[in-house]
């Protein structure tokens, strides 16, 4: 790996694992190699990818499609079928926690066996040791077996072994929140640490919020082959179509079978009283369209931009091109981040939507107040439903359809106002 930027390198990287229907038939291969009685999974087929220093990178997946296989040959826990792996500096993982401990040994004992997986000096592992125990916090547990531990108390020593090693490379699998809330703060502080430092992060999570709030850029992979690789935002959009089971080829089925409407002049829409945001992300597999959007006072006129002291309308309009029951209407504001600021939807209202048939149009009006901090966001639409199968269906989605900016009469902390009432009283 000549270039220095570069901390990862990963270069035509396969991982197959033999597949047996029977048990016999392993102990048949493995006597008789020549019989050949196995089929093969591929869990990573053809991957390339390389990681800058720096670089905190979030991998998205469904379960099974090869992102904890793909960490696991980067810290070699797992041997590739094939391929390279080239690694530049230290690795610290947080795979599964405690996979270096003996369940027989106390808690100090395992931070110095830890230590030693880890390619520490003793000397190394005195000097952090303090640090250890401190994050750790199970107080006089320490001098006790690990095998006597609750399963709140080994997470937080296995963590915190984990965490105090200065690694060039982390590497984080689902592992952050452990333990009470106390101890999940310190987790997201430490890992703040680490990003702040400017330490390489691969990230494997199932919370497109921690994506979107912690990397710098994203991977999606799909049975065991990367589709995506990009930015942040993008790649969050792409995943919310995968969870929702559309594909390119569903794609395409929605544009064969979609009714055709008469087009509406935009002049007559109320999407054009407003500013439109041209890179907008729509999908859905076609049974339904959101086909206009709009923000408006109580009493029907159109707003330029939303007070967040005042109560506000927000319409949607959707026609069906087949039969649904019960579909779920849906608004969402978000950043400019992509980061889901506020929103509700039908379902969470416990409100029962009833039946539409082909043809059938309807408006749905969110009224509310948008209590967010004054700044600019993004407004978006949509309408789903739960099939018989128990899945979200996502029938039609205008994703970031309108950019609109919120005011305020006073200035707030974070994100929300919250008009408090404060009494002061002297005695």
């Amino acid at each position: 790996m000549d270039n220095d930027e570069i901390a990862v390198k990963i270069d035509h990287l396969y991982k197959n694992y033999k597949m047996f229907a029977r048990k016999k038939d392993r102990l048949l291969e493995t006597v008789f190699p020549m019989y050949q009685r196995h089929s093969e999974f591929s869990a990573i087929n053809d991957l390339n990818l390389e990681i800058k220093k720096g670089e905190v990178l979030g991998i998205l997946g469904r379960n099974g499609a090869g992102k904890s296989t793909l960490l696991k040959m980067v810290t070699g826990v797992v041997t590739p079928t094939s391929g390279t792996i080239e690694i530049k500096g230290k690795i610290s993982s947080l795979l599964e926690l405690g996979t270096a401990f003996n369940m027989e040994l106390t808690g100090e004992e395992n931070i110095y066996q830890h230590g030693q997986v880890m390619g520490l000096t003793r000397e190394e592992i005195e000097k952090k040791k303090p640090e250890i125990i401190e994050f750790a916090d199970i107080g006089e547990h320490l001098y006790q077996p690990v095998k006597t531990y609750s399963s709140g108390m080994f997470a937080r020593l296995a963590f915190a072994c984990a965490i105090n090693v200065d690694p060039d490379i982390l590497i984080v699998d689902e592992v952050l929140s452990v333990g009470d809330m106390a101890f999940q703060l310190k987790c997201f502080k430490k890992f703040e640490q680490f990003k702040n430092k400017g330490k390489t992060i691969l990230f494997v999570t199932h919370s497109i919020t921690d994506v979107l709030k912690n990397c710098t850029r994203a991977v999606i992979i799909s049975s065991g082959k990367k589709i995506f690789d990009g930015g942040v935002k993008e790649g969050v959009e792409k995943y919310k179509k995968i969870i929702v089971g559309l594909d390119k080829k569903q794609e395409e089925n929605k544009k064969q079978t979609k009714k055709l409407i008469k087009p509406s002049d935009d002049n007559e829409t109320w999407r054009s009283h407003f500013n439109q945001n041209d890179k907008l992300v729509e999908y859905g597999n076609g049974k339904a369209e959101v086909i206009d959007y709009g923000i408006f006072d109580e009493n029907g006129n159109y707003l330029s931009s939303i007070e967040n002291d005042k109560e506000i309308v927000l319409k949607s309009k959707i026609v069906f091109y087949e039969e649904v029951q019960e579909p779920i209407f849906t608004m969402t504001i978000k950043d400019f981040n992509g980061l889901e600021m506020t929103g509700t939807n039908s379902m969470y209202e416990k409100i029962a939507t009833g039946t539409f048939k082909e043809g059938d149009t309807v408006v749905v009006e969110f009224k509310q107040k948008i209590n967010l901090a004054p700044g600019k966001y993004t407004l978006s639409f949509s309408c789903t439903y739960i099939n018989a199968k128990g899945e979200l269906e996502a029938l039609s989605r205008k994703y970031d359809a309108l950019l609109v900016e919120v005011l305020s009469t006073k200035d707030c902390v974070g994100m929300m106002r919250i008009d408090s009432k404060i009494s002061i009283k002297k005695i």
